[in-house]
């Protein structure tokens, strides 16, 4: 079937915008304990810094289960394992409302980051299946925007629900949202099963199995002793960790240092993560529309990575700045350059990566990511307890600075391939 006949073009966008549902929900789901702080904080006699053990319980596990998660999805596909994830993550997210103490409720973040953790390697996966190089970070940005939508929406949603029948109700409301998602999914599949005669027809998935093929295979553990890949590991890794903060922190930072209430919170936080939104795709369609006009993929992509990191530096100025809707604004400008940076550097995993490991390598990236927010999240909670949020900021910043040097480092974005022999000369 080719790539670029019109019927399969508009099912691989389907597909995609599932992902982009299930992204969304899936940022939701997490990010309700954020907006929910203070009152659950209240209600369950819990210091920042067990609220950092609880949000590290989500993040461990996620780490774990993103490793995993990529390995199942090279494995069984996009379609299997998003339906997997979407129901066990849902299933998680409901029993938050029945958590009683600190001890129930780090279990329930765990089978949280249980069910999510697969999610992302699945959907990077599904792009790969569906979409060329060049359209890709278009596939990408549209499902990562689904982090930012999710994120703007939880707010007004949750405060909503916690203002008119308290916190627990609002983990359950969120919760079911995602058991209305999978039929859809399933439904989908069908008809692709009827229309291509396989669930999963992946011919631009295969191309690249081909090419990789005739270039010389690489086996996983060779990939893993390269330079490039393991640059750029860290520099996402790094900006992950500012993710985390700016995703965990922001609402309850906003309550209690610039004196929002909760009516505030639902009518302006959407904002910062709509900006990220906005930056997910602004950053994707700049990258893929350099790379059509023959700036190169390397280029292109390390054109947009080092300028969003210059607006994720500054964004970052957001704590030291006194008034409070500046404050606002360059928040929305860090987590704009943060899902910018995160449209190009999930694609460029995914484009070093051979073809047959793009799913456990990208999950390998993405669980060093969570682990360095782990060990960020261990911080965050004592520093904000006896130093509050600057040198948090500041670390942020530093972040960026760090991950932008380490992207140039790694040379030119483009499929790590074994060596091919040396030809000797003919005599």
């Amino acid at each position: 079937m080719p790539t670029a006949s019109p019927t399969y073009r508009r099912t691989a966008w389907k597909v995609v915008l599932l992902l982009f549902a299930g992204s969304v929900l899936n940022y939701i789901d997490r990010s309700v304990l954020a907006v929910v702080k203070p009152q659950l904080q209240q209600d369950l006699n819990l210091s920042n810094t067990d609220y950092s053990l609880a949000v590290n319980a989500f993040l461990l596990v996620y780490t774990v289960l993103y490793v995993w998660g990529g390995r199942l999805a090279d494995r069984f596909g996009c379609r299997r394992t998003f339906t997997w994830n979407t129901l066990f993550w849902s299933a998680a997210n409901v029993l938050h409302a029945f958590a009683g103490g600190l001890a129930g409720l780090c279990v329930c973040r765990g089978l949280l980051g249980l069910g999510e953790g697969g999610f992302y390697p699945s959907a990077i996966r599904g792009a790969a299946e569906w979409f060329p190089a060049e359209d890709r970070a278009k596939a990408v940005g549209l499902f990562l925007t689904g982090l930012s939508v999710g994120a703007l929406l939880t707010p007004p949603l949750a405060a909503g629900i916690v203002y008119f029948y308290g916190w627990r109700a609002a983990f359950v409301a969120t919760g079911a949202l995602g058991f209305l998602l999978v039929p859809v999914w399933l439904l989908l599949h069908a008809r692709i099963r009827r229309e291509f005669g396989a669930a999963d027809p992946a011919p631009a998935l295969q191309a690249a199995r081909e090419s990789e093929s005739a270039g010389g295979d690489l086996p996983l553990s060779k990939v893993l002793r390269r330079r490039k890949y393991w640059l750029l590991c860290v520099a996402r890794g790094l900006t992950d960790a500012s993710w985390y903060f700016y995703l965990f922190w922001i609402p309850g930072y906003f309550q209690q240092v610039r004196g929002f209430n909760l009516a505030m919170v639902g009518l302006w936080l959407w904002l910062p993560y709509f900006c990220a939104g906005v930056g997910a795709l602004s950053g994707a369609w700049l990258s893929s529309g350099l790379i059509r006009r023959g700036f190169g993929l390397s280029r292109s992509r390390k054109a947009v990575l080092l300028g969003s990191a210059l607006c994720g530096v500054v964004g970052a100025s957001a704590h030291f700045v006194p008034a409070a809707p500046l404050a606002l604004a360059l928040v929305c400008l860090a987590l704009f350059a943060q899902q910018s940076w995160g449209a190009n550097i999930h694609t460029a995993i995914s484009e070093v990566a051979p073809p047959r490991h793009i799913a456990v390598l990208y999950g390998l990236t993405g669980a060093f990511g969570t682990l360095m927010g782990v060990i960020a999240q261990f911080g965050v909670g004592r520093i904000v307890d006896t130093a509050g949020y600057g040198p948090v900021f500041a670390g942020s910043a530093l972040a960026f600075a760090s991950a932008a040097v380490l992207v140039l480092a790694a040379g030119p974005i483009e499929r790590i391939r074994a060596p091919r022999p040396a030809i000797s000369p003919v005599r």
